[in-house]
This record gives C-alpha cells, sequence and structure tokens, in this order.
C-alpha cells in the first residue's frame, strides 16, 4: 500500500513541537436572522459541556450556514487564542467570552494566527487538524458584534485566527490537551496569508507543496502573487 508523504509525518510526529489547552469548544447556540445574501448565521457559538464529536466537517451539533465562506472540509473549524481574546478585551473594555467570535475553539497556549500554514495539531486523545487559513472578517460578524468599523478594526488588528481542516475524527472537550505534531519547513504564517503573502512566501509554500505531494487550500492559492 502506498503511503502519501502527508500520512507519514501524522504517523512519525511523536514529539510535540508545542503544547497547549482547549479551553473551550462552542457550537452554535442559535440560528439568527441576517441582512445578508444567505439571509440567516451561525455566529451565535456558546460553550458546551463534555465531550463533543468533530466529524469531517466539523463539530457535531454545529452548522455551518455559508459554507463558500465560513465552511466546507477546509474551513470545518475556526480556531481563536485566548490571548488573542485578551487583546481585544483590552480594547473593547468588555469581556470576550469563548464563542463571542463566531469561534469553535477557544485555546490556550497554542498560536493560531501566528501558526504556519500546514501545521498539524492532535487534540486529545485521536482528533487531528490541520491548519489552512485565515478568518476574513464580513458584515455579518460586524452586524453581531455591533462595534463601530468592526471589519476595519478587525482588519487592521490583524489576530483573525486559523481555520482547521479535520485529519482525524474522534471526540474533544474543553480542558484536553492540544500538541502542536508537524509544522512545515516553509513558515509561511495565516497573518503572512492574511495580510497579503509575498513572493518569497508564495514561492516556499508552492516548492513545499510540489515536494511533499500536498495541496495548497483554495481560499490560500488566491492570495499568492504571481511567481
Amino acid at each position: 500500500m502506498n503511503v502519501s508523504p502527508a500520512a507519514k509525518r501524522l504517523e512519525s510526529d511523536s514529539n510535540p513541537i508545542a503544547s497547549g489547552t482547549l479551553e473551550a469548544v462552542c457550537v452554535v447556540h442559535a440560528l439568527r436572522m441576517d441582512p445578508g445574501a444567505v439571509g440567516i448565521t451561525a455566529i451565535d457559538k456558546r460553550p458546551v459541556d463534555g465531550a463533543v464529536k468533530v466529524r469531517k466537517m466539523g463539530l457535531y451539533a454545529d452548522t455551518q450556514v455559508d459554507r463558500e465562506h465560513h465552511g466546507g472540509h477546509d474551513q470545518a473549524i475556526y480556531a481563536y487564542s485566548a490571548a488573542e481574546a485578551a487583546r481585544w478585551s483590552d480594547e473593547l473594555g468588555k469581556p470576550v467570552p469563548a464563542g463571542l467570535f463566531g469561534e469553535n475553539l477557544r485555546v490556550v497556549g497554542i498560536e493560531t494566527t501566528n501558526a504556519v500554514v500546514g501545521e498539524r495539531w492532535k487534540i486529545g486523545a485521536h482528533v487531528v487538524v490541520e491548519v489552512t487559513s485565515p478568518r476574513i472578517p464580513c458584515s455579518t460578524f460586524a452586524r453581531y458584534l455591533r462595534e463601530e468599523n468592526w471589519v476595519q478594526r478587525f482588519t487592521d488588528r490583524g489576530d483573525v485566527g486559523c481555520f482547521l481542516k479535520v485529519i482525524r475524527t474522534g471526540k474533544i472537550a474543553a480542558g484536553d490537551k492540544i500538541t502542536v505534531m508537524s509544522r512545515p519547513e516553509h513558515g509561511v504564517t495565516v497573518r503572512e496569508i492574511f495580510v497579503g503573502p509575498s513572493r518569497e512566501a508564495a514561492e516556499a509554500l508552492l516548492e513545499h507543496a510540489r515536494s511533499t505531494e500536498t495541496e495548497i487550500p483554495a481560499k490560500v492559492l488566491r492570495t499568492l502573487p504571481t511567481v
């Protein structure tokens, strides 16, 4: 049986590069009416107790209303770090509880916006996810937060968090350990993709994809300058 380079990396990564904790697991609390193109939104996420199933398209009991922009296999789960939420809390002058930004996972001790595209995390005993792309703030997000000039402010700060692709399904719960199992040598971060990668970063991503026989997420490909 042929084993892909990606599968080999998954099987061989026994020494974690970094580790942290899953502070909260959040799923949709209620669908909300929204004047945007879709008409409803699932941005209202709240923490849940106990173990939650992780499937290829995301968390059990969660909903992806607009899969073009906030869903699909490459955007199955949205993660945001507690450190970035704390910075927003300071600026806004109020708490930023888990789920407020529509995230599924609130993590501690693990980089999200500064994660490297393609790095893999193990969450709990079985689940493995891969960092794919940044969250792009939209008008639905702004309407939900009710903060003036929110899209521009969120963009300027650049603490956008990351989307995750599910590599191995299973169950996760608040308090689970998160380990960074592997990190691509190209070193291009989610933040770099969000602000617009340099030509050198684009070349590094493309070369890595060729050498490892892996695919670059379509959302990331669209940001790359012509090389």
